[in-house]
């Protein structure tokens, strides 16, 4: 537990003195809502209403990983990634505070961007949405850590980790979609999509937390 909040702690600090990433993150999603804004004919219509979640979720997805992209990129320099391996604790609590590091931030982005996305598209947001949106970033964040670590190593990692994560994050991105729409509509949530959620997040954590103990010794 240690190694978990030391990492989150060293995260969290690092962004904060440069806000390097929450800031392209943040642009780049909010980027998308003005993009789907003047694309969609018609403007705030009762169909585009409908529509939304999905694209809400869209914009959610390519910004986490735009962010997950560069969460091991400072480990990088003077390769301190070895060191991190080196902790003499189970690596898998070092893969947990940086889960826990990435969700945090793109727990802000996601909060602003959803701001914005309702005056947009003029359509309320009720507070049962904070509880979907950490479920469904739990599982964004959890399987693109771990594909952000296998992939840091290579030559082309910002081509390789979309391709590595995008398959994974359909689940995600379908129950969440389903969720979310039902309750702007209805302003009730089915258990079903967050049934699924549920086994989808504790599904990734669980083989992300074993398996990366090997993927740091890479």
């Amino acid at each position: 537990m240690n190694v978990f909040a030391a990492v989150l702690w060293k995260d969290l600090l690092t962004e904060w003195r440069s806000r390097d990433r929450i800031v392209a993150m943040l642009m780049f999603s909010l980027l998308m809502v003005i993009a789907f804004h003047f694309s969609l004919p018609g403007g705030a219509t009762a169909e585009t209403r409908h529509n939304a979640p999905g694209l809400l979720w869209v914009a959610y997805v390519f910004s986490a990983m735009l962010g997950l992209s560069r969460s091991f990129a400072i480990e990088l320099d003077n390769d301190a990634i070895s060191g991190l391996a080196m902790a003499p604790a189970d690596r898998g609590w070092l893969f947990m505070g940086k889960v826990a590091a990435n969700m945090l931030i793109l727990g802000f982005v996601q909060l602003v961007t959803a701001f914005v996305f309702a005056i947009v598209f003029e359509i309320s947001l009720a507070p049962a949405l904070i509880g979907i949106v950490v479920l469904g970033s739990l599982g964004l964040c959890s399987v693109g850590t771990f594909f952000a670590a296998v992939s840091i190593r290579t030559r082309l990692r910002e081509v390789m980790l979309p391709l590595l994560v995008l398959p994974f994050y359909v689940p995600v991105l379908s129950a969440a979609s389903r969720a979310t729409t039902s309750l702007i509509e209805t302003g009730e949530v089915p258990f079903e999509p967050i049934q699924f959620l549920l086994v989808v997040d504790a599904s990734y954590l669980i083989i992300s937390f074993l398996l990366s103990d090997f993927v740091l010794d890479e």
